[in-house]
This record gives C-alpha cells, structure tokens and sequence, in this order.
C-alpha cells in the first residue's frame, strides 16, 4: 500500500496556498510570526505601496505638490497592465493621481507619479545628470528602502511588472506596510473604496471617472488596507491591515494560487493570529 504522509497537526498556523507570509505588529512591522518570510520573490502591484511611500514623503517636505497638475504623457498612457484609465494630455492633481495608484492599482498612474517627483531625486548611481526622471524615481525607491532596512528588496520600476531582480519578502513589506500607514494621507487613500474625480484634458474636455479599489476586505469590519498584486510570475499577492480594539496586524501573503485563495489565505492568517494575540493577552 501506498505510505501517508503524518497526521495533520491540529495546533499551529492554517494551511494557506502562498508561498510565503507574515503576520505581523502594525504599529511596527516586527514579524509575529512568518513562512519563508526571508524568500525574495516577485512583488507584483505591492510595489505601489513604495511608490506612494516616496511620493508622500517628498510632498511632506513641499506640502503644495499634492496639488500640483500632473499630464499624463504617453508613455504613462501606454504602460500595459492595470490601469487608472487616463490618457495622454489629461491633467488632474497629484493627490487624485494617488488614488488613481492604489486603487485601481494604476500602472500607468505609477509611471506617472514618478516622472513627476524624478525630477527631483539624485540620479542613479553610474548615470548622468540628464538621467530620466522616472529612473531617478526608481533609485529613490531603492534608496528608501534601504533606510527602512528592506534587506530583500529591489525595484527596477514604480508599479511590479516582472523585471530581471524586482524582488521583495514577506519580511520586508511588513516592515514597509508599518511605516506607510504611519503616513496619515496613504492610510486614508488604501482605506477608500472607491473614488470619483473629474480629469481634464489639454484639448479642452473634460470627464469624470471612478476608481474602485481592487481589495475585497475593505467590504469586510476592521480591515483598513493596504494593497493587492497580482501577475503570473508573483501568483497571487495581498498586504493587509486590520484593527481590533487597541492592537493592529498586518498580513502578507505572496505567491497564493488564485485571486480568491489570497483572502482565504489573508483572512485564515488573521483569524489564528488574533487568537493568538488573546491568548497571550490573557497569560
């Protein structure tokens, strides 16, 4: 006869399809408890949570960027995967553009975003001063996460399409998931549903359009974030946020094997680890 693998244990973690994830404290981004936690792996869209992270931080340091018009150029029009839906010449404010990103979760706001804050970051090391603006804004992604001590990662673009070593853990963006939704403007944006705005155009139109956020849990009490992804290479990903009482944790979880396991996974996560929070609470 064929032999059998052990008996399932009944204690311990829920069996989840990622191939990596972490629980973690929200306040710090300390990991509680993980699998393959270290494993570098594609990030997919969970890339924008740094994209904002950068964008906000240089509006924290010139307030009146947010307000500032972005145009859409060409090349951000035509990046391919998920988009925001605006197209080349129309104009709408930094801040709008945000929710364009995270939402939707807009590749084509990512690029965007990034020619507009590039221009002022240093330039990629070994490159000259007339470097794109956009690659300045990837190396000060790359820069800020290693001032956050994100170990794993690297970013070759703004939005997580596969690129040769665009690579993160489940560690890392817990850590990076802690310091974004310390930023009082991203935990607004990733907890909206959905947003409408009016964009305009340089021909002289204008039209409205409405951004819902691809995160199911916010349909969910107590979830409050953060940021999906999806492509072939990363499988299925989700950063999640969520408060009880006075405590929050936040989930990753990378490489799930569909669209719907992601949140049996996420939520199976945070249901054993509250219960595992109680029961030291109570000790």
């Amino acid at each position: 006869s064929l032999s059998k693998d052990p008996l399932d244990p009944i204690e311990g973690p829920p069996f989840v399809t990622c191939k990596a994830w972490g629980i973690a404290d929200g306040k710090t981004g300390r990991l509680l408890w993980s699998h393959n936690e270290s494993e570098r792996l594609n990030p997919a869209s969970t890339t924008k949570i740094m994209t904002a992270v950068v964008a906000l931080a240089e509006a924290q340091q010139r307030p009146e960027s947010l307000r500032d018009q972005v145009v859409f150029s060409t090349r951000a029009d035509q990046t391919i995967g998920s988009s925001c839906r605006l197209r080349a010449g129309e104009t709408l404010s930094v801040d709008e553009l945000l929710y364009g990103l995270l939402l939707p979760s807009g590749n084509d706001a990512s690029v965007a975003i990034g020619e507009q804050f590039g221009r002022h970051f240093d330039t990629p090391e070994g490159s000259s001063e007339e470097a794109d603006p956009l690659d300045r804004f990837v190396a000060q992604m790359n820069r800020t996460a290693r001032s956050l001590g994100l170990e794993d990662t690297r970013y070759r673009n703004t939005h997580g399409m596969t690129a040769p070593d665009h690579l993160t853990s489940a560690r890392d963006l817990a850590r990076l998931a802690a310091h974004a939704m310390q930023i009082p403007r991203f935990r607004e944006i990733v907890s909206t549903a959905q947003r409408g705005c009016t964009v305009r155009s340089l021909a002289g139109y204008s039209r409205n359009v409405l951004w819902k956020n691809t995160n199911r849990l916010l349909r969910i009490e107590g979830y409050c974030g953060i940021k999906t992804g999806t492509t072939d290479a990363a499988g299925a990903c989700l950063v999640s946020y969520s408060s009880r009482s006075d405590r929050d944790l936040i989930v990753v979880v990378l490489g799930s094997s569909s669209s719907d396991a992601r949140y049996t996974d996420t939520r199976n996560l945070f249901r054993w680890g509250w219960q595992q929070t109680l029961r030291f609470a109570a000790r």
